[in-house]
C-alpha cells in the first residue's frame, strides 16, 4: 500500500507541476496579449498621426502651389501692364501720325508684332463699345444721356481693357449711356 501512495504522491506532484506550468503559460499568454494590445494601440496612434501629418503636408503643398502661382501671376500681370503702357503709346503715335498724313507702315509692323506677342501670352482685349457695362470688365468714368440706347450701354471706349488668361489685368475705361440723366440725379 505504501507503493500506491508513493505513486499517488508522485502523480499528484506531477499534476501540480503541470498545472503550475499551464498557469504560468496562461499568465505569459495574457501578458503577451496585453503587450500586443498596447502595441496595436501605439501603431494605431502612430497611423493617425501619420495621416494627420500627411494631410497637413498636402494642404501645405497646395497652399504653396497657390502662393507660387499667385506670385507668378502678379509678376506677369505687372510686366504685361507695363508693356500695355508702351503699346498704348505706339497706338497713339500711329494715330497722331495718321492724322497728319504721315506713313505709318513701320509703326503698323511694330504694332502687329506687339499684337502677336500679346496673343502668345494669352492677353485678350475686352470688347466694350456697344456692350452692356460690366463692373468686372469695365470702369465707367463718364455718363452720357442717350434716349435711343438702353441704360448702361457702353458708348465710347477711352482706354482698351485686357484679360490675361482668366484675370482682368486692366479694365476698359468707358463712357456709358443713361436714358434720362435728370432722373438718375434725382434718384442718386
Amino acid at each position: 500500500m505504501h507503493d500506491v501512495s508513493q505513486n499517488d504522491l508522485e502523480e499528484s506532484q506531477e499534476h501540480q507541476h503541470q498545472d503550475d506550468e499551464l498557469e504560468s503559460e496562461q499568465k505569459l499568454v495574457e501578458t503577451l496579449n496585453a503587450q500586443l494590445e498596447q502595441e496595436k494601440n501605439k501603431v494605431s496612434s502612430c497611423e493617425k498621426k501619420i495621416q494627420y501629418l500627411l494631410a497637413d503636408f498636402e494642404n501645405l503643398k497646395k497652399r504653396s502651389e497657390i502662393d507660387i502661382q499667385n506670385r507668378v501671376n502678379s509678376i506677369t500681370d505687372g510686366v504685361i501692364l507695363k508693356f500695355l503702357g508702351i503699346y498704348d503709346d505706339f497706338i497713339r503715335a500711329r494715330d497722331a501720325l495718321s492724322k497728319q498724313d504721315i506713313d505709318t507702315k513701320g509703326l503698323d509692323a511694330i504694332l502687329k508684332n506687339m499684337n502677336t506677342f500679346l496673343l502668345e501670352f494669352g492677353v485678350q482685349p475686352i470688347e466694350a463699345v456697344g456692350e452692356i457695362f460690366d463692373p468686372k470688365l469695365h470702369e465707367a468714368i463718364s455718363v452720357k444721356e442717350d434716349s435711343t440706347l438702353d441704360d448702361n450701354t457702353i458708348i465710347t471706349e477711352l482706354r482698351k481693357g485686357y484679360i490675361l488668361k482668366d484675370r482682368v489685368i486692366r479694365p476698359s475705361l468707358v463712357e456709358i449711356s443713361k436714358r434720362d440723366i435728370k432722373e438718375m440725379n434725382a434718384n442718386g
